[in-house]
């Protein structure tokens, strides 16, 4: 039975994960990580799809996304893991060894407010989290690093949430107990992250039953 096509609207902000298969370590050298941000760099350009920031982990990745139509994120995604998986293989001569990522990506949108903020922190401390960095700003392959050195390697968009005070010093501060368990229930059961009123209303308009 073929699987049913996933419901993804434009409009909302979303959280947007996929991980090597078998968590296997996917990105060891420069060459790995430069690659895979080539390749987004040529997404975002291709399709002119929303990236907010970022931030490419050894076996994973985060993308935080905002894109403007129905179904934008499912044909940016499908381009996006697809030519980094072609491309990967031929640098590794592994070609016919079989997809390099678990399956579809997972995601989950997220209100623009508060939750926004705790989000865009949560993706661009992941490097400082699993201590790869002491500040989470020096991870060279992640939305912070390219913004915070204005490299203009991959193109990042403007947020929808006002310009947040002391950024760098928020995203290297600890985030509470509470707020990771809040974020980690949304990436393994891909439901909206916001307030109850907010999370339903959504859920209603994804399922399309609003």
């Amino acid at each position: 039975m073929p699987r049913r096509r996933r419901r993804v609207l434009g409009g909302y902000v979303y959280h947007v994960l996929n991980r090597a298969a078998g968590r296997r370590r996917i990105f060891v050298t420069d060459n790995d990580y430069l690659a895979v941000e080539s390749v987004l760099r040529e997404a975002v350009e291709r399709s002119g799809t929303r990236v907010l920031t970022y931030c490419v982990m050894p076996n994973h990745w985060h993308l935080l996304m905002w894109p403007r139509e129905d179904d934008e994120l499912s044909d940016f995604m499908r381009w996006f893991t697809h030519t980094h998986t072609q491309r990967y293989h031929q640098a590794h001569g592994t070609t016919g060894e079989g997809p390099i990522y678990q399956g579809r990506f997972k995601d989950f949108p997220v209100a623009e407010d508060e939750h926004f903020y705790a989000l865009a922190r949560y993706v661009e401390r992941n490097a400082l989290r699993a201590n790869l960095v002491s500040k989470a700003e020096l991870w060279r392959y992640g939305g912070l690093w390219h913004r915070h050195n204005a490299t203009g390697a991959v193109p990042l968009a403007a947020w929808p949430c006002p310009e947040f005070p002391d950024w760098i010093d928020f995203v290297n501060a600890p985030q509470t107990k509470a707020e990771l368990a809040e974020i980690r229930a949304c990436l393994k059961s891909c439901v909206p992250y916001g307030n109850e009123a907010w999370r339903t209303t959504t859920i209603l308009r994804l399922s399309g039953k609003r």
